[in-house]
C-alpha cells in the first residue's frame, strides 16, 4: 500500500535546522572556564591575558567574565561571592540569571586543570566569528562602486591584521586599567636601565628620548649632503646588530645592495676607495669576511621598492610586523613616496599631508616608532650666517611638523666651509655633526653633537670614536661628496647588481657622504 501523496508533499517541505549555519561557539567550555576561575585563583592568572569579555559567545558569560576581570584589575579576591557582588554593582546581576547561574557554573568543575587549553579553544571560536563578520563587511564594501579598490584592500588588510594580533576591536579603557598598564610599563623601564623605547646606540640621543618610543613618528630632516641616510643606517646597524632588535628599512632612493655595501664599509672599517677598487690586502679580505658575520645575522630587513605608495608601505609593514616582529621602521625618504589609492588627484602638499598622517597612523597601529627622512627647502642655502635649519624649512607641507612627535635636523657646518663651532671654545667642526632636536612632544629640546666619518658613511658617539690611520684629513671636504663609483667586489653577481644600478638610483639628495 503506497503512502498518500499529501504526506510525501509535507515531508519535502520540512525545514531541518541541522542544515542551517550557527556561528562557531563553545558554550560548554565557556561554562567550564568561568567556573574554574571562581574556584581557583590559578585559573584566573593563566587566562586573564588570553581572553577579553567579547570572546564569549553567550552574553551572560560575557558579563560574568567582565566582572571577574574588574576584580582582577582591582587586585581583589575572586570567588563566588565577590563576583556576585561585582555583578550587582554593575547592574548585571539579574541579566546573568542571579546566584543560581553562578552556582551552576562552579559545580561544573572541580579544578582549573586544562583551563588554558579550554581558553585557547574559546579564543579560536571568537576569531572564527570575527573572520566571518569581517568577510561579510568586505563583501558588502566590494559591491559598493563608490569605494576605491585600494582603500578597500587597505581596510581589509588592516582588519585581518587586527585579528592576527588578537585585537579585534579596541574599546574605551577606564582610567583604572590604564593606570595599571602604566605602572607595569614603569616597572619594565626600571629593569631596562631607564630606556623605555628602542635604543638608537647614540648615548646622548637615548638620554634625551629614553629610546625611540612606540607609536612615535620621528622626522629626520636635512639638506642634500648632510648624511640623512648615513645617520639612519648607523642607527639601524646599532639596533639590529648590537641589540638584535628587528628593523625594517624602506629605501626609495638607493638600492638594497648599495645600502648593505655602505654597512659593510662601516662594519669593517674598510674605506670606500678600497671597496671600489677591490685592491684589498690578504689581511683586509680576512677582516672583511670576519667582521660581516654579525651583519649577516642581524634582523635587518631592507626594501628598495621605488615610488612606494603609503598603501604598499602599510601592507609591507604589517606583514613584517606579523612575520618578523619588527620594532622600528625607517623610510628614506618621505618626499619620494606617493599617496596612492583615492588620493592621487590632489596637489603635492595635500599628498604629503596624507602621507605624514598615514605614517603616524601606522606607528600607532603597529605600536612601533617610525623614522621618516625628509628634505628641507632651499631657504637654508640662501640664508646667511651659520645656515642652521629651522622648522619652517620643512619642505612641501606644514603637516609634517604637525603630525611628528619628534622633528630633528642634521647640521654639518663643515659642509658650508665653517671651520669652528659658534660656541665659547670655538672647537673645530671637522668630522663632526649636530643633531638638532627642534620639536619633542614628550620631552626637551637639545643640540647633540655626533662624530661623522664620511669615508665609512658612519655616525658615532663623539667621545668614543677615533679615526682609522689610513683616512685622510680631507675626507669630509665638500668636493668629495660625489665620490661614488662602481664597486669591484669579489662576488660577480653582487658587483653587477650594485654597479649597474648605482648611477640610476642616486640623485642629489643622497650625495650625503663620500661613500
Amino acid at each position: 500500500m503506497t503512502a498518500p501523496q499529501n504526506v510525501t508533499y509535507r515531508k519535502s517541505n520540512v525545514v531541518s535546522l541541522e542544515k542551517g549555519k550557527i556561528p562557531p561557539q563553545a558554550v560548554d567550555l565557556e561554562e567550564v572556564v568561568l567556573g574554574a576561575m571562581m574556584i581557583d585563583k590559578k585559573g584566573v592568572d593563566e587566562i586573564i591575558d588570553i581572553l577579553q569579555p567579547e570572546a564569549f559567545y553567550k552574553n551572560s558569560h560575557n558579563l560574568i567574565y567582565d566582572a571577574i576581570k574588574k576584580l582582577f584589575d582591582s587586585s581583589e579576591a575572586i570567588d563566588l561571592l565577590t563576583v556576585s557582588n561585582q555583578l550587582k554593582k554593575d547592574g548585571n546581576f539579574d541579566k546573568v540569571g542571579g546566584d543560581y547561574t553562578l552556582i551552576q557554573l562552579t559545580q561544573k568543575v572541580s579544578s582549573s586543570a586544562h583551563i588554558e587549553f579550554h581558553a585557547r579553544i574559546i579564543l579560536q571560536k571568537y576569531i572564527q566569528r570575527s573572520l566571518i563578520r569581517i568577510s561579510n563587511e568586505i563583501i558588502e564594501e566590494a559591491y559598493d562602486e563608490g569605494v576605491d579598490v585600494f582603500d578597500l584592500l587597505d581596510n581589509a588588510e588592516a582588519k585581518l591584521y587586527e585579528v592576527t594580533q588578537g585585537n579585534i576591536k579596541r574599546s574605551t579603557e577606564t582610567a583604572q586599567s590604564l593606570v595599571i598598564q602604566a605602572k607595569k610599563k614603569i616597572q619594565e623601564i626600571s629593569n631596562k636601565e631607564g630606556l623605555s623605547g628602542v635604543p638608537s646606540g647614540f648615548e646622548k640621543v637615548d638620554a634625551l628620548t629614553s629610546g625611540w618610543q612606540p607609536s612615535d613618528l620621528i622626522i629626520v630632516a636635512a639638506r642634500p649632503g648632510m648624511g640623512k641616510t648615513a645617520l639612519t643606517l648607523s642607527m639601524a646597524r646599532n639596533i639590529a646588530v648590537d641589540q638584535g632588535i628587528p628593523v625594517a628599512f624602506f629605501s626609495l632612493e638607493m638600492s638594497s645592495v648599495q645600502l648593505i655595501t655602505r654597512l659593510i664599509s662601516s662594519e669593517t672599517g674598510l674605506s670606500s676607495e678600497k671597496l671600489r677598487t677591490g685592491k684589498l690586502e690578504q689581511h683586509e679580505w680576512e677582516q672583511l669576511n670576519v667582521k660581516v658575520k654579525d651583519l649577516e645575522k642581524a634582523p635587518l630587513f631592507i626594501d628598495d621598492t621605488p615610488s612606494l605608495s603609503i598603501f604598499d608601505l602599510r601592507a609591507k609593514a604589517r606583514r613584517l610586523a606579523s612575520q618578523h616582529g619588527i620594532r622600528l621602521i625607517v623610510i628614506d625618504y618621505l618626499q619620494l613616496m606617493t599617496a596612492g589609492g583615492s588620493q592621487k588627484g590632489g596637489n603635492r602638499e595635500q599628498e604629503i599631508s596624507t602621507i605624514s598622517r598615514n605614517l603616524k597612523a601606522l606607528a600607532k597601529e603597529l605600536g612601533v616608532p617610525v623614522i621618516a627622512l625628509s628634505q628641507l627647502s632651499r631657504a637654508v642655502e640662501t640664508r646667511g650666517g651659520s645656515k642652521r635649519p629651522l622648522l619652517s624649512d620643512l619642505r612641501e607641507s606644514g603637516a609634517i611638523e604637525q603630525d611628528a612627535d619628534i622633528v630633528s635636523f642634521i647640521y654639518r657646518p663643515e659642509y658650508y666651509k665653517i671651520e669652528e663651532w659658534d660656541d665659547e671654545e670655538r672647537t673645530p667642526t671637522q668630522g663632526q655633526a649636530e643633531l638638532i632636536v627642534a620639536k619633542h612632544r614628550n620631552g626637551g629640546l637639545e643640540n647633540i653633537r655626533l662624530k661623522f666619518i664620511g669615508e665609512l658613511g658612519k655616525f658615532d658617539n663623539l667621545q668614543d670614536f677615533s679615526f682609522p690611520s689610513e683616512i685622510p684629513s680631507s675626507m669630509n671636504s665638500r668636493s668629495d661628496d660625489n665620490d661614488f663609483g662602481n664597486f669591484n667586489l669579489p662576488n660577480p653577481s653582487a658587483d653587477q647588481a650594485f654597479g649597474s644600478s648605482l648611477n640610476n638610483d642616486l640623485d642629489d639628495d643622497d650625495n650625503d657622504v663620500p661613500f
